[in-house]
């Protein structure tokens, strides 16, 4: 660790020691890994992990203000946890994450939950220690740590979720300011870690065992642009093809506007770098993507998909669209559909628009009601399920590595794992197969997922 991180928290102490904590997590990746830094920095003062908010004395909701729907989720567990609070007075519930950062949240939640003790935004994670402490000991009032300002966050320490593989940031924040799109305010403007920091975490984690990176920023194209010595996405992507161990290199998000031909060629050349781009579109008409502030047409996003698929043997394509934006007519929603059908993702997640506070969009008038919405996600989601039946046939009677990642949520005598394209597979095997890179036979194509048969002697 950072010597001031670890000077940080040999001060704070060993407060927590005999505590537990319970972490619910919302929203992206991104939000993940902050999580894992929040139970690496509760883990070092002292706490341990509760199963249920019932033997928990703190309880920390990582919020998501990308859509209205896990704001919702926020006050129904809020809500859900007043009687808890009643019950046990030293009982600490911390808010923190992306949806503390927007205007005028930290009182709605001081009005609303009065029982809150902290509201924490997304730079506050190096001052945390100190937060909880405060807000152990005081009696009046919720403690609150918005700053909007970047606080350096190299040498936290991370809790990562499993031992095989891990999220490595490469740039926080965002500067697009997509008209829909909350996340600048959020997040703050982008920033770019090293490219010294970043090649060394990948070096240590390999060290420690890991096989598969995702590397994380809202927008990984911009990588580099904020830092000396013209470093780009690409340049890092075959710097960390080379370290020694890792057997997969994946990343998100990719915009469109910023994907170059050197990055598609990074991809292609590199042998540990997954052949799978997330590549948002998020709507197939030009009139809703200048609304949107997306600085790219449709003709130039089927030009780039065209690029990677010709270039990446195999490669995967999966986006994301936003149905019913303000404006949105049927001419609108029909080239979207048409992109559907000229792209060809392996997959797309397709979400009703959610207006946010402080964008541009949210002062655009709303000309479809929600039922309207749903009717029209439900004919773009009939396309694309489609499409990835189809993709997903072309897989049937064929052999894939897979990293297997652990027995299925719904069976547990059945392990999953995934294809270097990120796609979902279950397959019969044992535990110690967690964590190893092995061949299946696919067997079986569904629109999800597909079902496979291990081969070789690890069965």
């Amino acid at each position: 660790m950072n010597p001031e991180i670890t000077e940080m928290l040999k001060v704070a102490g060993r407060f927590g020691e005999g505590k537990r904590f319970l972490m619910i997590t919302l929203g992206c990746q991104m939000n993940e890994h902050d999580s894992e830094v929040i139970a690496a920095i509760l883990k070092y003062i002292g706490y341990s992990t509760a199963l249920t908010p019932e033997d928990a004395d703190l309880i920390i909701i990582n919020t998501c203000a990308v859509r209205k729907k896990p704001e919702d989720k926020v006050a129904s567990l809020l809500g859900k946890y007043a009687s808890l609070k009643n019950r046990k007075k030293d009982l600490i519930i911390a808010v923190g994450g992306c949806m503390t950062q927007q205007e005028d949240a930290a009182n709605y939640i001081k009005e609303r939950f009065h029982y809150v003790d902290l509201v924490f935004g997304t730079h506050a994670l190096p001052r945390l220690p100190k937060l909880l402490e405060e807000a152990g000991g005081q009696k009046k009032g919720i403690i609150v740590d918005i700053e909007e300002t970047y606080s350096s966050r190299e040498g936290l320490p991370v809790a990562h979720s499993n031992h095989f593989k891990a999220w490595l940031p490469v740039i926080y924040g965002c500067n697009n300011f997509c008209s829909y799109c909350v996340v600048p305010y959020v997040r703050g403007r982008e920033h770019s870690r090293s490219f010294e920091e970043v090649v060394s975490e990948a070096r240590s984690l390999a060290r420690r065992g890991y096989v598969e990176l995702t590397l994380l920023g809202q927008n990984v194209n911009s990588y580099g642009h904020d830092l000396p010595g013209n470093y780009t996405f690409a340049d890092l992507l075959t710097e960390l093809n080379q370290v020694d161990g890792l057997e997969r290199i994946r990343f998100m998000t990719s915009h469109p506007k910023d994907l170059s031909m050197k990055l598609i060629e990074a991809v292609r050349q590199g042998d540990k770098i997954c052949e799978h781009f997330h590549l948002p579109v998020q709507s197939g008409s030009n009139r809703i993507l200048d609304k949107m502030n997306r600085h790219y047409s449709r003709e130039h996003y089927l030009e780039l998909v065209e690029a990677i698929k010709g270039a990446v043997s195999g490669v995967s394509i999966t986006s994301d669209i936003i149905v019913g934006f303000p404006g949105e007519d049927e001419e609108d929603l029909s080239e979207t559909a048409d992109l559907l059908e000229r792209a060809r993702f392996d997959s797309a997640f397709s979400f009703i628009y959610s207006p946010r506070n402080k964008t541009a969009a949210a002062e655009l008038k709303d000309n479809l009601t929600y039922q309207q919405k749903e009717i029209r996600l439900q004919h773009l989601n009939e396309i694309q399920h489609r499409i990835s039946k189809e993709i997903n046939n072309q897989m049937a009677n064929r052999s894939f590595e897979l990293l297997v990642e652990g027995p299925s949520k719904s069976n547990p005598d059945v392990q999953t794992g995934r294809t270097r394209t990120n796609k979902l597979v279950h397959f019969t095997g044992s535990d110690r197969l967690v964590g190893k890179l092995v061949q299946v036979k696919i067997t079986d194509v569904r629109t999800w997922n597909l079902i496979g048969k291990l081969e070789g002697e690890l069965n």
